[in-house]
């Protein structure tokens, strides 16, 4: 499923305009994305969490020529299915 999917999934669950279904799941990605960066952590109760994780730096290879490189520490976002959802799959 992609957005435009679940937009249209929203709507005729909720009997709103494929317009008003947009702007909610934009508004629920929008949270997520500033409860990740504010708190770095979004638990949606029967759904999941969303968790900022930490990769350290490390030493990578060049695909393309086999030589060595330092790839730098970075974030990323991890996310960890709760039970609800997990049993339903």
């Amino acid at each position: 499923m992609n957005k435009q999917e679940l937009i249209e999934y929203v709507a005729s669950q909720t009997d709103a305009s494929k317009a008003a279904a947009s702007r909610a799941v934009d508004a629920l990605i929008t949270g997520v994305k500033k409860g990740l960066k504010k708190d770095g952590k979004v638990q949606i109760i029967g759904f999941g969490t969303f968790a900022v994780k930490k990769r350290a730096a490390r030493n990578g290879r060049n695909p393309a020529t086999g030589e060595t490189i330092r790839i730098k520490a970075s974030k990323t976002v991890g996310f960890k299915a709760g039970s609800d959802l997990k049993s339903k799959i």
